[in-house]
């Protein structure tokens, strides 16, 4: 999953990071390369903040443009931001997640955790739970 962030020159000689598609993100860096890597973890950052909220997580939008780049979030974080994303369509809480799945809640918490290093069949099990399957491909 990519998002297609904006670079600019601040005025302070750091480098700002905006996203076009999440409006709560931004990051900086001391140059380019730095900016773009912390970008990952402000995406990531910003995903917390909708997870907390129950608010859809945006889909990315494909930019162009002198100062835009793509910034990839890791393939976990972005089956995880899917999972939330179906549990806000179809209004299920973690609670009922946790019944559905035989689990206890600390156990969804984590698979919602966009830090913790689930298993991906943990989140591809609940995906299912909830009448979904997560597929992956190669690009």
């Amino acid at each position: 999953m990519e998002y297609y962030v904006e670079v600019e020159q601040d005025t302070n000689g750091s480098v700002l990071v905006t996203c076009f598609d999440i409006p709560e993100f931004v990051s900086v860096g001391d140059d380019i390369e730095e900016s773009l890597v912390n970008a990952v973890d402000g995406l990531e950052a910003a995903l917390e903040i909708y997870i907390q909220q129950r608010r859809k997580w945006p889909a990315p939008a494909k930019r162009q443009g002198v100062n835009v780049y793509a910034v990839r979030i890791p393939a976990l974080v972005a089956a995880k931001a899917m999972l939330h994303n179906e549990m806000v369509d179809q209004g299920v809480r973690k609670a009922e997640l946790a019944r559905r799945l035989h689990v206890a809640m600390p156990q969804v918490d984590r698979l919602l955790d966009v830090k913790h290093k689930s298993k991906i069949e943990g989140i591809e099990e609940a995906l299912e739970r909830l009448g979904r399957r997560l597929e992956v491909s190669l690009v």
